[in-house]
């Protein structure tokens, strides 16, 4: 049965990854002065991302060492001439009226630029069940999504009780606002994303366990009248032949300690989620450290979430992201350590070889002139 998606054209958004947490390594698992999650250090790589031709990049959040997104995003905007930032926003942290504003003044800055991925895992010191978090995140979406399309926010949950005026809240973007990326594994996740989320995050997987999770949540996001598109986060290692692609891997993970590995992966605030526990599965049943040809998930030894990468010779890589296509996925984000080196092999050897979009413009979200909104060109009351 075919896979309802919302974007049909086979176009993609290619996205990269800024090490803002802590999440750069020449040596898997060795940390290295040179490549810690300063500000000068991630801004290089959202720089290279903009100038070599990426659609977006995703700037994570955790309480490891390193930058916070929305502070980030915010020094970053002035500097990007066209990327996109994909801003991971943790539910709860912010109270949700003040973090439409941060979002909407963001939006703004970046000219309609900014997607925003939806993370519904433990706020620091906290530990709460999945039912709890997911829905203080369908609290905080449908709050976000009301002051995005109503003149009022009027809401009422177990987490907020509100009545106040959208004015403050009105982004760059319209037809909806910023499309929310979203992942999770669990019913809750997924009935979440059904109901309110543009774009599905998948971690690695083989094709066919790619494709059972888009038919389920693609007939989900039916039952609630709606079609979302799909996306996949997964590692790159490309080199000009697969021996060398099959031995960068092995150097990347050849100073690696078993223990050390465990400890930076239990840091994470989603270690013990339900998607972490399905790329741990993965990986045990694996040949080699690959669940299927080309992904190879030796990664997952020492990075909770997002385990595994494609790895090959660029004439692989782009085949095998043409099968994913094919079967209806329209984002990638990709990632690579180092992160700024294995981003432009990516864009020399793969990205111009790709129809690429940005989703947000091709779904009319972007005005092709500054808005009537009150942060743009909007009466002033």
């Amino acid at each position: 049965m075919p896979i309802a998606i919302r974007s049909p054209e086979a176009r993609v958004e290619v996205a990269w990854f800024s090490a803002l947490c802590s999440d750069d390594y020449e040596f898997l698992g060795v940390p290295d002065g040179a490549l810690r999650s300063s500000f000068a250090h991630c801004r290089d790589i959202c720089l290279a991302a903009d100038r070599l031709g990426y659609q977006n990049i995703l700037l994570p959040s955790s309480y490891q060492v390193g930058q916070d997104p929305l502070t980030f995003a915010a020094g970053m905007a002035p500097q990007l001439e066209q990327l996109s930032l994909l801003v991971a926003i943790r539910c709860g942290e912010i109270h949700p009226p003040m973090l439409a504003r941060a979002l909407a003044s963001l939006d703004h800055m970046l000219r309609g630029r900014l997607t925003i991925n939806i993370i519904s895992s433990d706020l620091p010191g906290l530990k709460e069940d999945s039912a709890m978090r997911y829905q203080r995140s369908r609290e905080v979406v449908e709050i976000l999504k009301q002051g995005w399309s109503q003149e009022r926010i009027r809401y009422q949950g177990h987490f907020y009780d509100l009545d106040l005026p959208s004015e403050p809240v009105v982004p760059y973007q319209q037809k909806g606002g910023p499309l929310l990326y979203f992942g999770g594994y669990s019913e809750d996740a997924r009935e979440l994303c059904a109901e309110h989320c543009d774009v599905y995050l998948m971690w690695p997987d083989t094709e066919e366990g790619l494709q059972t999770t888009m038919q389920d949540l693609s007939e989900r996001a039916a039952r609630h009248g709606r079609k979302i598109d799909f996306g996949l986060r997964i590692h790159m290692i490309v080199r000009e032949s697969e021996e060398e692609a099959r031995a960068a891997a092995e150097r990347l993970v050849s100073r690696l300690d078993d223990a050390k590995g465990l400890e930076i992966k239990a840091r994470a605030q989603d270690a013990a989620s339900l998607g972490v526990a399905k790329q741990d599965a993965l990986r045990a049943a694996s040949e080699d450290d690959y669940i299927e040809p080309m992904v190879w998930s030796g990664i997952g030894r020492a990075r909770s979430g997002c385990a595994s990468a494609l790895v090959g010779s660029p004439e692989q890589i782009l085949t095998k992201m043409r099968r994913y296509m094919d079967m209806g996925i329209r984002a990638f984000v990709l990632s690579g350590y180092p992160h700024l080196e294995e981003c432009e092999r990516f864009a020399r050897w793969v990205l111009p070889h790709l129809p690429t979009v940005r989703l947000a413009e091709a779904q009319g979200r972007i005005p092709a002139e500054e808005p009537p909104t009150p942060l743009a060109r909007g009466e002033r009351r």
